[in-house]
């Protein structure tokens, strides 16, 4: 078993614990949120998956990004939004529903977006993308454990209480260790990225992909924190599971996927404390006195 295939197994077991945490405190009403709303949901797509590759085919060419850092930059603007994002999105003050409704409607798009839209910018990384494992990836590690929970937190909300703290807090301390051999043996190249441009294009990349989200997300701030946080971070199994596909530099497009991370928790830190300066419209003040989602499925 190679190194590859080693980070990707943990990586993947670690982002399945967390979307499992999170599917136990979600209702399967939330995750229709967005059908319910399509001016929402087509705002989503036009954010994340239209704006921002554009904007990753621009950077790339512009920072001369080349080989596997490009391929990684395009693979992140194409992949839906973090598993574990939801949970700060919702401390943050975003819509809980929403946040779990895109995080659920990204990763089936996904399905089709990171294979289409590779083909599509082909000719600026030469990138490929295997459909099929794309999906089973998506499947196991999103779709499957967030129904699960979801599906749990309907019919045994008791369970469901017990079990999302401790889940939730594994699936989290799995996802950082996954990444420390990471960081410890390509130190030296994060560090390099700090100079050679890589860091400002993920920069520029998250600050974009916030100002973008922003202001398609809708007339609260509690939509627009989520889609502006969702627009700037994305997914860093697929973005993985993409370079393993074109290149054997793995740890290399790992420690890419390490500084976006880092730089989108760091740049949506601000953002997020603005939004809360901001005064509340008066319908989202009613909107505030609901119930977090619909009533569980029985």
């Amino acid at each position: 078993m190679t190194v590859a295939q080693m980070l990707l197994i943990v990586l993947n077991v670690s982002i399945a614990i967390v979307v499992l945490g999170l599917g136990l405190g979600a209702s399967l009403n939330d995750a229709a949120y967005l059908v319910r709303r399509p001016g929402a949901l087509l705002r989503s797509v036009f954010s994340m998956h239209i704006v921002m590759p554009v904007v990753a085919v621009v950077l790339v060419i512009a920072f001369g990004m080349r080989g596997p850092i490009g391929v990684a930059l395009l693979a992140l603007s194409l992949s839906p939004m973090p598993p574990f994002l939801p949970l700060t999105q919702t401390r943050g003050g975003g819509t809980h529903a929403y946040a779990i409704s895109l995080l659920v409607i990204t990763a089936l798009l996904a399905v089709a977006v990171v294979p289409l839209g590779l083909m599509a910018i082909s000719v600026v990384a030469g990138a490929k993308a295997d459909a099929p494992e794309i999906a089973g990836t998506l499947a196991l590690t999103v779709t499957l454990p967030l129904v699960t929970g979801m599906v749990v937190h309907d019919l045994y909300p008791g369970l469901a209480r017990r079990l999302v703290k401790p889940i939730s807090t594994l699936g989290l301390v799995l996802l950082v260790l996954a990444f420390i051999p990471v960081a410890a043996f390509e130190w030296g190249r994060m560090w390099s990225m700090v100079g050679n441009g890589v860091l400002g294009a993920l920069v520029i990349f998250a600050l974009v992909g916030i100002v973008v989200g922003h202001f398609l997300g809708g007339p609260t701030s509690a939509d627009r924190l989520v889609l502006a946080t969702a627009t700037a971070a994305r997914h860093p199994g697929i973005a993985i599971a993409v370079a393993a596909a074109n290149s054997e530099q793995v740890t290399l497009v790992a420690a890419v996927v390490i500084w976006h991370l880092l730089v989108g928790a760091v740049m949506a830190m601000p953002y997020t404390r603005w939004m809360h300066l901001l005064p509340t419209p008066e319908p989202q003040q009613k909107a505030d006195k609901t119930p977090r989602h619909f009533p569980p499925i029985r």
